[in-house]
């Protein structure tokens, strides 16, 4: 099981690799707002309240992909663009997140942050989950990397996140919390880096 001081040296691995990489990502981050924001012609920069460590909420930061469009009968309705759908396939929609994980919100790795209604609504042994930070990668993020194409072909979605995918990432993330290394983290980084 992940210890207190394993906590705090993943912290400090955390900021510091932020801060080496902010000066690196923050001309595409600039760059891919503008695009963003004239691509769905509203601001770039999307956030949305997510269950972080503890079931503490929130915000996360993501670049906008999904342009809403009225219909004739004033029903709003929201797609991702072709640029949307490119940043979210190469997950380039999710470089905003190093602010994140600057401000102590997200580690590089753990369990995706979830909205609410999943793991604030754990129970027992598995809300373990919860005392690390959630993650930009980890174990269960790159087993379903395709999980947007995988419920696409899902006749209820919903259902099938709820009653396959989603329990299967708690038994993936319990054994990352209770299997805990440093060397494990440095492994999701880099085979989340070179395999995309």
């Amino acid at each position: 099981m992940i210890t207190p001081s394993q906590l705090r040296v993943k912290r400090y691995f955390d900021f510091i690799l932020a801060l080496v990489l902010l000066p690196i990502l923050i001309l595409p981050i600039i760059i891919l707002v503008l695009f963003c924001t004239l691509d769905t012609r509203t601001w770039g920069v999307f956030s949305q309240l997510r269950v972080g460590q503890n079931a503490k909420l929130f915000k996360i930061y993501k670049l906008r992909t999904l342009k809403e469009e009225k219909h004739i009968l004033g029903k709003l309705d929201r797609s991702a663009t072709k640029l949307g759908k490119l940043l979210r396939k190469t997950k380039l929609d999710e470089l905003p997140q190093i602010f994140n994980v600057l401000k102590g919100d997200m580690s590089f790795v753990g369990p995706r942050p979830d909205l609410q209604g999943f793991a604030d609504e754990l129970k027992g042994d598995d809300r373990k989950i919860l005392i690390v930070k959630p993650g930009i990668t980890g174990p269960a993020t790159l087993k379903y990397k395709d999980e947007e194409r995988v419920l696409e072909r899902q006749k209820d979605p919903d259902h099938y996140n709820r009653t396959i995918i989603w329990v299967d990432k708690v038994k993936i993330n319990k054994k990352y919390v209770e299997n805990y290394s440093f060397y494990l983290d440095l492994k999701f980084i880099i085979k989340s880096t070179f395999n995309k």
